[in-house]
């Protein structure tokens, strides 16, 4: 058991190197700009969040090979479906870990709370630096 919940934090860790990676070029490939019209100023978001899907997928990926790599999974496939429903916290129960690797998916699950969460508080912290046309006509200039 012991074994597995250090393989767990490993993965952890790496997912939170993924994840800063992946921030920090987020962070130069959406540039605040002032636009006028609805698709220049909405393209940095859907840009971004794109980007973020990629760095959890690539996460998720990261936890489905070491599963199928344990045999924890019969096959990649089915290791990228449990990985990408526990990361996900959907958990739909039909795709089970082996009795010794059940906390394992409990830390990814955990590890996908965080990461999302992180996701989710950056994209905010880039939405609220944009400048948004407020309905007075008047700009909030931010940090």
């Amino acid at each position: 058991m012991l074994r597995q919940l250090l393989n767990a934090f490993t993965l952890m860790a790496l997912c939170v190197v993924v994840h800063a990676s992946g921030v920090s070029s987020a962070l130069r490939l959406v540039r605040p700009r002032r636009a006028q019209r609805f698709l220049a100023r909405t393209l940095p978001f859907v840009v971004l969040a794109g980007w973020m899907i990629v760095c959890h997928l690539l996460e998720i990926s990261i936890w489905a090979w070491f599963y199928e790599w344990k045999g924890a999974m019969p096959d990649l496939a089915s290791a990228l479906y449990f990985s990408a429903v526990t990361y996900t916290t959907t958990g739909y129960g039909d795709l089970v870990l082996p009795d010794a690797w059940r906390l394992v998916g409990g830390v990814e699950a955990l590890t996908g709370i965080l990461m999302c969460g992180w996701s989710t508080g950056f994209f905010f912290a880039v939405v609220s630096r944009i400048d948004v046309d407020h309905p007075s006509g008047a700009r909030h200039a931010s940090v």
